[in-house]
């Protein structure tokens, strides 16, 4: 019986859930939130019945941006670029092409063609160029309209929202470029990131001919620590140190990062004291002080300072003065 139900679990597709009770509740109301103000300017444009048929393709736009936030598929030009290009291609199908079937196969596999040359592949975008089709009167009067109103505009809904709700929880701010900390250092790799090179792993997908719904530099990520963890590194009280980064490797609410600001050298090494602040995560900006032994127990790994967000803001400060 154990080896039937391992066999259908894996003919399904089943996998052990690892995502926190917290996160399914994050995602969970940012989808409502989302498709709450989507659904009421649908229905102000389109009325009801044309209403209908658009929102499906935006809540499925809502389960990747709310529940896989940092997924390839979920980025902002995934989802701009997916639903707009999209919906070009479905009203030219349906003013084209006389014949419906047609006109609605071709609107869906054209999309994806278009979808893939413009390296913005979104699935809901396939029921955007679906929906110019077989919209009905409400959808086909737009004309190309529709693509400005009421997918553009939905589509900026959507952004706006998860742009601003999932930038409320730190752990998963969206679009993935704005996370303050990698796993990944810029320089002086640890062994399993020079393993693992960004233009290695793009010549693996290469060679798969694979398209897979995560970031490379998140693949990256995912590879390294899931080196790292086979190989039961842990933070020592030596590898403490000023002015680094360090998390607890916990997720959702739990999740910490902390900086070393401050560090007393005593003669016996188990009173050695660093003190930290809190910079992102729970306990956000505190300050307090502890041994370096506590620290490396507290600690999972390093985390390194998002260069992108660095040099942005640095750049911000020199404008202004």
């Amino acid at each position: 019986m154990h080896t039937l139900r391992t066999r259908l679990q894996h003919f399904l597709g089943i996998e052990r859930e690892t995502v926190s009770g917290a996160e399914k509740l994050v995602s969970t109301l940012g989808g409502v939130l989302s498709i709450v103000l989507v659904v009421s300017i649908a229905y102000k444009v389109l009325g009801k019945t044309g209403a209908v048929l658009i929102i499906p393709s935006m809540g499925a736009s809502a389960v990747l941006m709310f529940a896989v936030p940092h997924g390839r598929l979920s980025q902002p030009w995934s989802v701009l670029g997916g639903h707009l290009v999209s919906a070009i291609v479905g009203v030219a199908c349906y003013q084209l092409v006389p014949a419906p079937f047609l006109a609605a196969g071709l609107a869906v596999g054209l999309a994806i063609g278009a979808m893939h040359l413009l390296s913005c592949i979104h699935p809901p975008g396939g029921a955007t160029a679906l929906a110019a089709v077989i919209g009905g009167p409400a959808i086909h009067a737009l004309g190309y309209d529709y693509v400005l109103m009421p997918t553009l505009l939905n589509v900026t809904v959507m952004l706006a929202v998860a742009i601003f709700f999932n930038g409320v929880f730190p752990w998963r701010r969206y679009p993935a470029s704005m996370m303050r900390f990698t796993d990944m250092p810029g320089t002086g790799r640890s062994r399993a990131a020079r393993l693992l090179d960004k233009h290695n792993i793009e010549q693996a997908l290469g060679d798969m001919d694979l398209i897979v719904d995560i970031a490379t530099e998140d693949l990256q990520r995912l590879f390294a620590l899931t080196l790292e963890h086979a190989e039961k590194q842990h933070v020592t009280p030596g590898q403490v140190r000023l002015n680094h980064y360090y998390t607890n490797g916990k997720h959702g609410t739990d999740w910490s990062v902390r900086k070393i600001i401050g560090e007393s050298i005593s003669p016996d090494p188990e009173k050695h004291m660093v003190t930290y602040r809190i910079v992102e995560g729970r306990g956000l900006h505190r300050t307090n002080s502890c041994t370096r032994v506590e620290f490396a127990q507290w600690a999972a790994r390093r985390v390194f300072p998002n260069q992108a967000l660095v040099q942005s803001a640095s750049n911000k400060q020199t404008k202004q003065l």
